[in-house]
């Protein structure tokens, strides 16, 4: 791509805002065009089930008005409404037409909307934008009790906050652990137990049958399969999301559970690349085609994808890893969760910092570690090394992640300077 190339980002949440700033960062003059369909300046999403629900002054947006002034960054508040490939123009809901000289779909994911009776009553709220997380803040103040739906990430952050708030609240989810999909039972169960301390209840194993209403339209309860009804005047449903692709499936893309993009984060159309929650990439660490919901991997794309347009191209090989704060507990994972055979912890799940070691044919793929940052930090390197830690390696008593991964990488090192000297 040209240096003084013209570069439009559909989408201005943290990946595209990354392309924007990278692609200055790496030296590229052309016009870089960031649109997105939200007011304001482009802000972090993780604090909105968190910190921001209690405390209405906390600072999200990534950078200050200035910094885009400062490197020509060109905010545009629309969407893009379709692309023609053909002559490589964008149009926007504003009415507006842009050209482009490379297009980068940073599109982001939807709340998924279940198909639940009653789901349209006043009082049922979904939160995935600060606009959201501002309303729920709002009802929550008033609220006397909170049901929630869903006990994944979103779910049980929004059920830690309100434990603080005070408010009686219930999780209702129909697998029989919270967080099932993403942690080890390990884990899963220090998080139940962590909120059940909080008085928080769990109705773990229970779908969710309708939403009850009173005369006025107002939310009551939620009413469960087995003919219960958990008392709610407020219900935040969180049951996931969906990748936005329309815009990709309209223009003739690829698109799978996601955009469908090459190692190097490129479409069929060497003119438009995909990157964050919205594209579906060939993951080298499990080998399937992959699609991640998380911060990292939406900023390492980008950063990637920048490097590949300013003529650095490397494929896309980061170690994934994810990250949540639940009352003062923060768990963070590394590697992906694709099934485990094995597992082993490190530490003592009693004392509130521990780390959850899984394996699959006997070698690491995840490390869950809860208030044990240092074994988080050493399982990121762990998992991106090229020699893979065994099952067998970790039996030894007295065995550190931490200090595995630092004679791992000094035998690394030794290796390069070996083969230095040998070639000299």
């Amino acid at each position: 791509m040209n240096p003084d190339a013209t570069v439009v980002i559909a989408g201005a949440g943290q990946g595209g805002f990354q392309v924007a700033a990278s692609l200055r960062e790496h030296g590229h003059t052309g016009p870089v065009v960031l649109i997105g369909d939200e007011p304001g300046l482009p802000y972090q999403r993780p604090p909105l089930s968190k910190n921001f629900l209690l405390h209405p002054h906390t600072q999200i947006e990534l950078r200050p008005r200035s910094f885009y002034e400062r490197r020509r960054i060109e905010l545009r508040h629309a969407r893009v409404a379709s692309v023609d490939r053909s002559t490589r123009h964008v149009r926007l809901t504003d009415g507006q037409t842009l050209a482009y000289d490379h297009l980068v779909l940073a599109t982001g994911a939807r709340n998924r909307t279940p198909p639940i009776e009653g789901i349209a009553l006043d009082g049922v709220v979904q939160i995935r934008t600060r606009a959201d997380a501002e309303r729920l803040r709002a009802r929550l103040s008033a609220a006397s009790c909170l049901a929630i739906i869903g006990a994944g990430f979103i779910g049980m952050e929004v059920a830690a906050a309100a434990a603080k708030a005070g408010i009686t609240t219930t999780v209702i989810e129909a697998l029989h652990r919270p967080m099932a999909r993403s942690v080890s039972v390990a884990t899963s169960t220090h998080i139940a137990d962590l909120h059940r301390a909080q008085g928080t209840t769990l109705c773990l194993g229970r779908t969710v049958v309708r939403l009850e209403g009173d005369p006025t339209g107002a939310v009551t309860g939620v009413r469960l399969h087995d003919g219960s009804v958990v008392p709610a005047n407020l219900v935040v449903v969180g049951v996931g999301v969906a990748p936005a692709v329309e815009l990709a499936s309209d223009a003739g893309l690829d698109v799978g559970d996601g955009i469908r993009v090459d190692a190097h984060l490129g479409t069929g159309d060497p003119h438009i690349s995909a990157i964050g929650d919205c594209a579906e990439f060939p993951n080298p660490h499990t080998g399937t085609r992959t699609r991640l919901e998380s911060i990292q991997n939406a900023v390492d794309q980008a950063r990637c994808l920048a490097a590949r347009l300013t003529g650095t191209p490397t494929p896309y090989t980061a170690v994934p890893w994810f990250w949540t704060e639940q009352f003062s507990t923060k768990l963070q994972i590394a590697g992906l969760e694709q099934g485990h055979d094995d597992s082993t912890i490190l530490g003592d799940p009693a004392t509130g910092s521990f780390s959850v070691l899984l394996f699959k044919n006997e070698l690491l793929t995840v490390v869950e570690s809860v208030n044990a940052p240092a074994d988080h930090a050493a399982a990121r390197r762990v998992l991106a090394a090229d020699r893979p830690l065994r099952r067998a390696e970790t039996a030894v008593d007295g065995f550190s992640l931490v200090q595995w991964a630092r004679r791992n990488q000094d035998r690394t090192a030794a290796a390069h300077d070996a083969v230095d000297v040998s070639s000299r």
